[in-house]
């Protein structure tokens, strides 16, 4: 019987743990996402690369796992976060590499084969700090900048108080790192207002309709040890060159929150000539540990999304391949009862979850603001974009669940073409 939970046009693994999406890029006709995995249990644990890729955004290739734990090595404990490059041709993974724990972390270094399936993994290629206050660090992600290749990584302290920042490397040559100081701290006071942390991860630095844009995902610590994940926030600003050394600094004037649901962290971006690309990972919300174990999977990717600034603002909204999804006219006026749908409206809509008796609310009318509005519904992902950004959250039917839509609304059955 199939899992009427399961995001199946989302492009993940059948089975297994999924958390961060990492190494987005596109060769030859193919983008390829890679994403943090356990394959062999739905929990957090022995984490690889899982990937998949695609030619057109909208039907999945699993390919064969990228990058492994290697025993005695140091990513023996789990192959974390980063991104992918092309270095002069050969596709290359930098990436954090854990020893035992996450304050044993080294950015390193993997080669790919032509079509990113072989991979070779290499020793680290930057050392560690010696800075107490920099206890942890983690999530390489690179730019361009005068003419140069930088590599900025996210760092902080897992304790209440910490300051969090971000460190930048010149990777102009990729196997050998140079320190270049730190390229934005909580001293800058829209990053201390807008993203308050202890912890900055997965830094993303990206230029975008004539604005240097950072995105920041928030770790912020309970007790030594012990955090949440807080959401992403954006900041909008300049990237300037520091009077002594040329290399870049980050002075933010603006930032806001990227995606305001409950289920949403860690995106990554893939910067096209024509646009910027983005991927996020929306974990579980409300599911039991059994719940899971008996699903046998934990995790999706998001859509892929477009990013644009508007009045002020970063936005997110569907990639354009999206619509080609639309397989057939929905009734949203009666109870909707496919596995996959879209809504279009132009005013209040309300979306919930009825299963026997019980409704749960998913979209409270009015509760995306004014304006037009569209909601992707895939399994338990739910998607919603209105003018002012996004909204990622998670609802759980059962066979005989059925979805209740409140206001006017135009709708489309999703299907792959």
């Amino acid at each position: 019987m199939s899992d009427p939970t399961f995001p199946a046009l989302h492009g993940r693994p059948a089975s297994g743990w999924l958390n961060d999406p990492n190494g987005l890029c596109r060769f030859g006709d193919r983008w390829h996402v890679f994403f943090q995995h356990n394959p062999d249990a739905p929990t957090h644990g022995s984490i690889t690369w899982g990937h998949v890729s695609s030619t057109d955004l909208l039907h999945w290739r699993e390919e064969p796992v990228a990058l492994r734990p290697r025993p005695g090595e140091v990513d023996a404990a789990g192959c974390w976060s980063g991104c992918v490059v092309d270095d002069d041709g050969t596709p290359t993974a930098l990436y954090t590499a854990v020893r035992e724990h996450a304050s044993d972390a080294w950015a390193t270094l993997a080669r790919g084969d032509a079509e990113l399936r072989t991979w070779v993994q290499g020793p680290p290629v930057v050392a560690r700090p010696d800075d107490p206050e920099v206890a942890e660090v983690r999530d390489p992600f690179a730019f361009a900048f005068g003419g140069r290749r930088y590599v900025v990584q996210g760092a902080g302290r897992p304790e209440p108080g910490a300051r969090p920042r971000l460190l930048v490397h010149d990777a102009s040559d990729l196997e050998h790192w140079l320190p270049a100081g730190t390229l934005l701290d909580d001293t800058d006071p829209v990053a201390a207002t807008v993203a308050a942390a202890d912890i900055w991860e997965c830094p993303n630095l990206f230029p975008l309709d004539g604005r240097w844009v950072l995105l920041l995902s928030l770790w912020r610590a309970e007790r030594p040890g012990e955090g949440t994940l807080a959401g992403v926030r954006y900041l909008l600003g300049d990237l300037r060159p520091d009077p002594d050394t040329g290399a870049p600094r980050f002075v933010a004037e603006s930032g806001g929150t990227l995606d305001s649901g409950p289920a949403f962290y860690a995106p990554q971006v893939l910067v096209q000539p024509d646009r910027v690309l983005l991927w996020g990972w929306s974990w579980e919300l409300d599911r039991s540990a059994d719940q899971v174990a008996a699903a046998g999977w934990a995790g999706s990717l998001t859509f892929p999304r477009e990013l644009v600034i508007t009045e002020g603002a970063l936005v997110d909204r569907p990639a354009r391949e999206l619509t080609a999804l639309r397989r057939e006219p929905l009734d949203a006026g009666a109870p909707i009862d496919v596995p996959a749908f879209e809504l279009e409206a132009d005013g209040l809509l309300g979306l919930s979850l009825r299963t026997g008796d019980r409704d749960q609310p998913v979209l409270e009318p009015g509760g995306a603001g004014p304006g037009p509005l569209r909601v992707l519904v895939d399994g338990s992902m739910i998607e919603i974009f209105g003018p002012t950004g996004s909204r990622t959250t998670r609802a759980y039917p059962a066979e005989d669940s059925v979805w209740v839509v409140s206001g006017p609304a135009t709708g489309w059955v999703l299907g792959l073409p």
